[in-house]
C-alpha cells in the first residue's frame, strides 16, 4: 500500500473534526496539549486541566481511572513518536509527567523570572510591610492567578530543546 504524508492544515482539520464527534479523541488531543505547555503535572492535576477545557467527569464516572490509563498509554505513544519521551517523576518535590532531557523550566520563563526578581527593592518591602492584611490576601489572589494564566499558556515545549 502506498501512503503519502499529509499536509499539517489537513491533519489539523481532521483532528478538530475527530475531536468534535469523538470525545475519546478530544480528551487525548487535550492530554498533549496540556503535556506540551505544562511539567511536572500529577494525575489530578493533568485530569483537573482536561476538566477545566472539556468539562467535568470527561473521563467518565465510574472507570475514570481506566479511561485515563488508556488515554495515557496512547498519548505516550503519539509523543514518542514526535520525539517526545514522556516520563512520570515520583520524586516528593515534583512530582508528575515530564519529559526526559529536558529542563523543568522552559529558559525563556527562567529569564522572565530572574528578571521579575531584580525589579524587587528594599522601599517595595518596606511598603508591602505597612500594608493591611486585606491588601495582602488580594495581592496573593492576583499572583496566584498570573501563575495560573502563565502555567496555561506558557512553558511550551518543541522537541530538541534544552
Amino acid at each position: 500500500m502506498f501512503t503519502t504524508q499529509l499536509p499539517a492544515s489537513v491533519q489539523s482539520f481532521l483532528l478538530r473534526d475527530a475531536e468534535k464527534r469523538d470525545p475519546v479523541t478530544a480528551r487525548r488531543a487535550q492530554l498533549v496539549r496540556i503535556l506540551l505547555r505544562e511539567r511536572y503535572l500529577t494525575r489530578e492535576t493533568l485530569i483537573q486541566r482536561v476538566e477545566a477545557v472539556m468539562g467535568f467527569a470527561c473521563f467518565g464516572e465510574k472507570s475514570w481511572k481506566d479511561n485515563f490509563y488508556r488515554d495515557m498509554r496512547v498519548v505516550k505513544v503519539a509523543l514518542k513518536q514526535a520525539g517526545f519521551d514522556l516520563k512520570y517523576s515520583r520524586n516528593g518535590e515534583s512530582p508528575g509527567y515530564y519529559f526526559a532531557g529536558n529542563a523543568s523550566l522552559n529558559p525563556d520563563l527562567k529569564k522572565e523570572i530572574a528578571g521579575a526578581l531584580k525589579e524587587i527593592d528594599d522601599e517595595q518591602i518596606d511598603i508591602y510591610k505597612h500594608i493591611s492584611p486585606a491588601q495582602k490576601f488580594y495581592q496573593a489572589c492576583s499572583i496566584i492567578n498570573l501563575g495560573r494564566k502563565v502555567s496555561l499558556n506558557g512553558n511550551r515545549l518543541e522537541p530538541g530543546l534544552p
